[in-house]
This record gives structure tokens, sequence and C-alpha cells, in this order.
């Protein structure tokens, strides 16, 4: 990874050049943790899980700050698919983004002036982004906030979706949508950590890969990170 050394170092990973995450060796597996069981993972323990939340902190607060500039507030929508095997619904952005392009990601994006609080923003850009209607989702609650490095302070918003939804792409933004099991990204032998060093700091990340098939669905960075933090709240 020398090929960063003239790079500096308050760089984001998405900005480095011909930087891809696969690349980045695993440093460690997370297989002597417990995978959630599948009766929590239940539409109805879901719920009960937000209702009555147990005492617990996320692992993951944010990332080492990338830009001088004002925070500003954004939402995803962690939609939770309500099959007999439960999934979550992600989205693939399209390559020509300015900010995270091809990456795996939540429904979601910045607060606009019109909306009236978190949940607002996460399901008007999960209707903008793939055309799912609010009427076919169930908000259940919210997770604490999470701080990318470019400071956007995300909350991620928790809905079950019913499993009949449509989608409609927005193609400008998304380039595909798919489901992964919440058994899956609920087990931390799935979840991988990597670190890189360069210009005197280290950067940590999870990655949880899933096969599709035969296509790699690739989750790392901030969308893994919340992924995490959900993980260690259905847990707790």
């Amino acid at each position: 990874m020398s090929s960063f050394d003239s790079v500096p170092a308050d760089t984001p990973l998405s900005k480095l050049p011909n930087f891809d995450p696969r690349s980045v060796p695993v440093i460690g597996i997370d297989t002597h943790l417990p995978a959630a069981s599948p009766s929590l993972l239940t539409p109805s323990a879901l719920r009960e899980r937000f209702r009555s939340p147990p005492a617990w902190e996320p692992e993951i607060w944010g990332e080492r700050k990338f830009a001088e500039r004002q925070p500003a507030r954004a939402s995803v929508l962690v939609p939770i698919v309500m099959r007999q095997r439960p999934t979550i619904l992600l989205t693939e952005r399209t390559t020509h983004l300015s900010t995270h392009s091809g990456q795996v990601a939540f429904p979601g994006g910045k607060q606009d002036d019109s909306d009236t609080d978190a949940a607002h923003t996460a399901l008007r850009e999960a209707r903008e982004e793939v055309g799912l209607d609010p009427a076919w989702i169930e908000v259940i609650g919210q997770m604490p906030t999470y701080t990318t490095g470019t400071r956007f302070i995300i909350t991620p918003v928790i809905g079950l979706v019913q499993p009949d939804h449509q989608l409609t792409l927005n193609a400008f933004e998304v380039a595909d949508a798919f489901e992964v099991p919440l058994d899956f990204l609920m087990n931390p032998a799935h979840h991988r950590r990597h670190a890189l060093e360069w210009g005197g700091h280290r950067r940590e990340w999870f990655s949880m890969p899933y096969m599709d098939g035969t296509t790699e669905r690739y989750i790392w960075g901030a969308t893994a990170a919340m992924l995490r933090n959900f993980y260690r709240l259905v847990v707790a």
C-alpha cells in the first residue's frame, strides 16, 4: 500500500486512487461472537427491542474526520423485508456519482429543510432512490447516529417492509437493489476486520461480503459499521 504514501492522510478511503477495499487483507473475523438467534430477528421481536431497548452502546460511533466542513444531518432507512426468512434491502450506487460510487448502501441521504424528522428523511430518500412507498413500511425505531469522515451525522431508521412491496429504481443514483438475509448479517462469523496504515494514521473497518448467486455483494465501510451496531443492539 506504499502507493498511498503521497496521498494526504485525511483523504477518504473512497477517494484514494484505484483503491479496492477487497484487496486489503482481512486481519480478523469475529467467529468468537454469537450469532443472533432467529427468535430475535422476527418482526415481533424487533418491534419489542425498540419498544423496550436494553442497556447497550454502539460499537462504532463514526470515522476519523476527513473534511473541514460543517456537519450535516442525514438519515438512512434500514429496510427489513418481512419474508419468512427476513432480509435487508440494500442498494448499489451508480458508478458516476461523486461520493461512494459503486458502493453498497442503505437508501438514504441528507436531511432537507422540509423534512420533519429523521424518519421523514429516510422514507423520502427511500421513495426517491428505489421507489419504496412509505405505505409499505412500518418504522419501528432508530439507532444512535453514525458520523462519517465527511461529517455527515447519519441516523439509521429501522423499518419493517411488506414483502409484496414494489420498487422503481432511480437510474441516476441506483444501479441495483438486492436483499441479503438478515441472519447472515447478524452473524459475526461473516464480519471481517480490515486495517490500512499510511501517512501515520491507521484506518479500520468491517466488511460483510455476501454471495448473491454468482454476484458478490461487497458490504463495507459505513454500511457495514451500522449493521455491526444493529447486531450489537439485537444481541444486547
